[in-house]
């Protein structure tokens, strides 16, 4: 076959029909993309050289020898020696802008691999530019950002240049690739539109709302970030107790902020994958589904429905060009400090955007100071606005004390809070009182006292507390049992259950034990509610799950603390319930000024507010780890192993496991069949022949190791009664 001579960058087609990218037409394409999405924070000519050069690897005679024998267009042709790419567009880059190395040969060299640590990346500058390759003559100049940095903000700065580059070298390729596909990326629905729907949507629910005290303080809290939009870019908070229509008022203040600032999307970061359902939910009624993506491990988006919107929203979970984004705490995060391109490639459309975080006293500690240093990176450097919302505000602002004087670290300069502090919200919305014995008692007598109410909530804090209280139980009308020994399709199922039977009067005997996991984001009203000692945050917490709607006067949370033996576990939950058993005096425990004083005490238990130094691994610009730093930031210390149970759903599923490789969709579709347990309780299950593998993935081989009402059986006790039946 007769070559040609132009440069290909990507080519498709078969025999007789085939299409081809130059290498030319693709650089440029990208680098006008990657310019357009570094405007967002004034650095579009960076962008453009990193467009420019990405690809410019592709022009060696190996590369073009392997492109062509691996799409076909020339099978037999010979690869002669090395045919990568990525490191020659760094090599250039040193060449030409040799002061902006640091940053551009990183980029460039990683934009298919991930960004390097310091030590890798320099190391490939010592090779030699490939005779091959013409050196562009590239006009222009690279500008500082008008925003003074500093060396907290370096690592976001390359971590956005290499997300603009990123995403704009996998758009082209798409459009090239597959246009058709490409044609579905993107809305056009503006932030004005948005807001315009949801006041009309407010003002309809407004009207027909009756004239309530609960209804006139949601109204107020509606017009208070209607009246408090209006402000610059920076850091706000709305601190509304439970019931006080937090949801829709801080998307009404995020919109119209939004529109005061050209903001380019509002982006929803929750802790609870509960409330991040709930909220979607409320959110794709009012703005349709076509405005709204939900993004985290348990949405599937398959074919049902409107097949084109489904394909919008499988792309946009890849790059968020979405108007409303709601997702996880998590991803939102380990996002913002990954070096993966997937993960990278949707940060630059957190720039200029509005992020509202739910729930924002669930930030972990021993990662604050790095998460706070990106909330001051992403509002002065990349132009995004925040809002911190809860029922229980903690100190995001001022000095942050840990337990000496060398763990501090200044947090926000100011926080603007929405709500008047003498509107006194948690009076006027106050429905519970909190009943707290710290005198240590029995599972047996902590069983008893609850069995007194014929509706009642009891939320402990580890799945083994939640077992045997329930185990103590008298089993008489509707008696149950939440923890994640339950898979999460039975959790799921479960609380339906609750729920329906809560609002069933025939149904008089409802008594749940639950963990953690019904705590937030559950929307459930039981007249009485237990709760083992815990945090401050965590006990108000679970007092929103008792008298929610407000119908029964003032109702009563009992805070119990159990026997020595049974203690708190080591860790968080022990240092945050001796930050609330340290607080002396006359206390309204609703009041925000008490949770000031709480997380006045917890932060000064905390020994460190960057437990993994990431400071140490990303705030000395010239010698950034960016993927030591990924590894260590986790905000979940996961040592689990997945279990699969072979139950409802879950059968079909692992036995298409057993027919074929494990694929993403296939596991994303089991993982609402899986519990995850401790190293210790895997092996247990294991040595007594109870696991079966298949394909990698271990799955619950004795079904009788999974009760209707427990859940997954670890203990020995359990095990051995099973085994021998």
């Amino acid at each position: 076959m007769k070559s040609i001579e132009v440069i290909i960058s990507h080519i498709k087609g078969s025999t007789g029909n085939w299409s081809i990218q130059s290498n030319e037409d693709h650089q440029r394409g990208v680098a006008e993309l990657a310019s357009r999405f570094a405007d967002a924070f004034g650095m579009g000519e960076w962008g453009r050289v990193l467009g420019l050069l990405h690809d410019i690897g592709k022009e060696r005679q190996s590369f073009q020898q392997h492109i062509k024998k691996e799409s076909g267009y020339c099978p037999d042709v010979k690869v002669e020696g090395d045919f990568s790419h990525a490191y020659v567009g760094g090599l250039v880059a040193h060449r030409l802008f040799r002061p902006a190395t640091p940053i551009l040969s990183n980029i460039i060299m990683g934009h298919h691999r991930g960004l390097y640590n310091d030590g890798e990346w320099i190391e490939l500058l010592k090779q030699d530019i490939p005779a091959e390759v013409t050196i562009p003559s590239i006009t222009g100049q690279l500008k500082a950002p008008s925003t003074p940095l500093s060396k907290e903000d370096m690592h976001h700065l390359v971590r956005m240049l290499f997300s603009c580059l990123v995403d704009a070298d996998y758009l082209d390729t798409e459009a090239f690739m597959m246009p058709e596909q490409n044609r579905l990326r993107g809305t056009k629905t503006s932030m004005k539109e948005l807001c315009s729907k949801l006041e009309a949507h407010l003002d309809k629910l407004n009207e027909s709302a009756p004239d309530t005290e609960v209804n006139r303080i949601r109204r107020y809290v509606q017009q208070c970030c209607k009246e408090q939009s209006n402000g610059d870019i920076d850091y706000y908070s709305l601190t509304v107790p439970t019931g006080g229509g937090k949801t829709l008022s801080s998307l009404l203040w995020a919109l119209r902020h939004a529109v005061k600032n050209d903001l380019q999307r509002i982006i929803i970061a929750i802790p609870y994958t509960s409330i991040i359902v709930q909220t979607a939910a409320t959110l794709k009624a009012i703005f349709g589904e076509e405005n709204v993506l939900e993004h985290h491990s348990n949405v599937e988006y398959d074919d049902e429905g409107n097949k084109e919107i489904t394909k919008q929203l499988q792309l946009a979970t890849e790059n968020w060009d979405y108007p409303i984004v709601v997702t996880t705490n998590v991803r939102f995060f380990e996002s913002l400090f990954s070096n993966k391109p997937s993960q990278c490639r949707k940060l630059h459309n957190i720039a200029k955007s509005v992020v509202i975080l739910d729930e924002v006293q669930t930030l972990p500690l021993e990662f604050l100071q790095p998460i706070i240093n990106t909330f001051k990176s992403l509002k002065n450097v990349f132009g995004t606005s925040f809002l911190f919302t809860t029922a229980s505000q903690p100190i995001l602002d001022g000095t942050i004390r840990g337990t000496n004087r060398l763990n501090q670290f200044k947090a926000l300069p100011h926080v603007h809070e929405i709500i008047p502090a003498d509107a006194r919200l948690h009076d006027k919305l106050r429905r519970v009182e909190l009943d707290i014995n710290n005198a240590p008692q029995t599972y047996d007598e902590v069983a008893r006292q609850i069995a007194q109410h014929d509706r009642v909530l009891c939320i402990v804090n580890t799945r083994r507390d939640a077992k045997e209280l329930f185990e103590r139980l008298t089993q008489e009308g509707l008696t149950l049992h939440l923890s994640r020994m339950m898979y999460p399709a039975h959790v799921r199922e479960t609380i339906e259950t609750i729920k329906a039977a809560l609002k069933d009067d025939n149904q008089p005997i409802i008594r749940v034990v639950a963990t953690q996991l019904i705590e937030a984001g559950v929307d459930i009203d039981f007249p009485v509610v237990y709760r083992q000692e815990a945090g401050l945050d965590s006990v108000l917490q679970a007092a929103g799950r008792c008298n929610r709607e407000g119908r029964r006067g003032i109702c009563t949370t009992h805070v119990f603390s159990l026997r020595c033996e049974h203690r708190l576990p080591p860790g968080y939950i022990s240092q945050a319930n001796n930050a609330r058993l340290n607080m002396v005096g006359a206390f309204d425990w609703f009041a925000p000024e008490t949770m000031r004083d709480y997380f006045a005490q917890l932060f000064s238990r905390t020994e460190s507010f960057d437990k993994n130094q990431i400071g140490q691994l990303l705030y000395k610009p010239t010698e950034m780890q960016f993927q030591e730093a990924a590894a260590q930031f986790h905000l979940i210390d996961d040592d689990t192993t997945s279990i699969f149970i072979q139950r409802d759903g879950g059968r079909a599923l692992v036995e298409e496991l057993k027919r074929s490789e494990p694929s993403y969709p296939l596991l994303k579709k089991l993982s609402q069949y899986a519990v995850s347990v401790r190293k210790k309780d895997f092996q247990t299950l294991n040595d007594a022949g109870a696991l079966e593998e298949i394909n990698g993935i271990w799955v619950l081989s004795k079904e009788s190791l999974y009760d209707d009402k427990v859940g997954l059986i670890t203990d020995n006790q359990w095990l051995e009664e099973t085994l021998i039946i």
